[in-house]
């Protein structure tokens, strides 16, 4: 990278890092989707309900896996635009070890945790069958994910976007034709959907691998001395990321207890099928955010700070205007959506009525997340980490159990806007202090 090329080319250069980024991660995103489809198709409404019961387990890695790679890469970009291309190669080794370990070990401990969860949520007969059915599978499966995930964003940082983009569609794409092989044509179910993401994610790892072995260019496998100083940065400087996927966990997990003792299966199946579109464009969101990144470390790290402060307004532009078409265009279309994946007309009759209020938080989270994203790449994690505090808990969960007590199931689906608004006073007057500091 080159600050006086990206000085020229801002727009570009953001679309060039972000759209193969976003492409990567609408994809993986689509992998959910997909596996939401065939398992309303093949094991039934109960299926979809017994896997976003276990959402919270797959923020739970989200959220390790974020805060070690995005602390990681952030040095790494701050490394190489200071010309220490050394140190950038073990930081980038250090967070690969350490990502690859700390997901095993969360693998390890949720096999002792899935009985006390079901419990707490009161989960019982066919939808506890099918949770454990494809959670067991889904155990191996995570730290692969997360694997995967965080040499993307060295992908990204090497300057090679588009190569993690196809590795993804060749990810999704073999994801779609085993969901339909083992739980459509061998009749494996919920635990054939599981095996399908494990087998797929497998074979992305051998092409990412096949990447570094003989294409990268700024990073490079090999060995390395375990930096505990390096550790702790990195730790501290993705622990907004960390925060924010933990939170929406614990916020999963209440919506959850809350939906489940109020409304039954029927508003979990609801509520999961509406959580696809949020899925897929907060999504959008993380790969704007991930995408530029690499460019205001850089920057940020080279003294242009103000570049970096102009590429973070840009982005946000960027994804106000997402959020703004994907409500037009998804509001039309609520009712023949939920006719994807539900047959109960009651289920889908709170689907259309759950997206048009759930939706009008697309325009408030994108400027939320893109500027945690920004205080993380430039290094203040206190920030970033009071933005994802407060969208991803404090505030949410004071709306997941109030407002549903007031509104019912409406309630439920305010709770997302009612909290990204609030939380986007929080961020504007963090970057009214950046600007009144710049000035002073």
């Amino acid at each position: 990278m080159d600050v006086n090329e990206i000085k020229g080319h801002r727009i570009g250069k953001i679309l060039q890092f972000s759209v193969p980024a976003i492409i990567a991660m609408v994809l993986t995103a689509f992998v959910t989707v997909a596996d939401g489809f065939f398992m309303g198709r093949y094991v039934g409404e109960a299926g979809i309900a017994a896997v976003n019961l276990g959402l919270p387990v797959v923020y739970l890695y989200l959220g390790v896996g974020l805060m070690i790679s995005i602390g990681g890469v952030a040095m790494a970009g701050m490394a190489l635009g200071a010309g220490e291309k050394e140190e950038a190669n073990r930081v980038f080794r250090q967070t690969m070890v350490t990502a690859g370990a700390c997901s095993v070990f969360i693998s390890w401990v949720m096999v002792f945790s899935f009985q006390p969860m079901l419990g707490v949520l009161g989960v019982k007969g066919q939808v506890k069958g099918y949770f454990e059915e494809y959670y067991r599978i889904m155990l191996l499966e995570f730290p692969v994910m997360v694997v995967n995930s965080a040499f993307g964003m060295f992908i990204r940082g090497d300057g090679k976007p588009e190569f993690f983009m196809k590795v993804t569609v060749v990810n999704v794409l073999l994801n779609v034709v085993l969901d339909y092989g083992f739980a459509g044509v061998l009749g494996l179910g919920s635990a054939g959907i599981a095996l399908a993401s494990l087998v797929s994610a497998l074979a992305a790892l051998g092409c990412i691998l096949w990447f570094f072995g003989r294409r990268a260019e700024s990073y490079r496998l090999g060995r390395f001395r375990f930096s505990w100083q390096v550790f702790a940065r990195g730790m501290a400087n993705g622990s907004s990321e960390f925060i924010g996927e933990m939170s929406t966990g614990i916020a999963m997990f209440a919506y959850n207890f809350v939906i489940m003792r109020r409304f039954g299966v029927d508003g979990v199946t609801a509520f999961t099928v509406v959580g696809y579109v949020s899925f897929v464009f907060s999504m959008v969101v993380v790969g704007f955010g991930q995408g530029s990144s690499p460019l205001i470390s850089f920057c940020y790290g080279a003294g242009e700070r103000d570049l970096a402060a102009d590429l973070r307004r840009r982005t946000n532009g960027f994804v106000l205007g997402a959020g703004v078409l994907v409500f037009l265009v998804l509001t039309g279309l609520s009712g023949w959506y939920g006719s994807l994946f539900a047959r109960s007309e009651e289920v889908r009759g709170m689907i259309r009525e759950g997206m048009v209020i759930f939706m009008v938080s697309f325009f408030f989270c994108g400027v939320n997340s893109i500027t945690s994203f920004y205080f993380t790449a430039t290094g203040r994690a206190f920030q970033s980490a009071v933005i994802s505090f407060s969208r991803g808990l404090v505030v949410l969960l004071a709306c997941i159990f109030a407002l549903p007590a007031v509104f019912g199931m409406t309630g439920v689906w305010l709770a997302a806007p009612v909290t990204e608004a609030v939380t986007l006073g929080i961020t504007g007057r963090f970057l009214w202090e950046e600007r009144r500091r710049k000035k002073g």
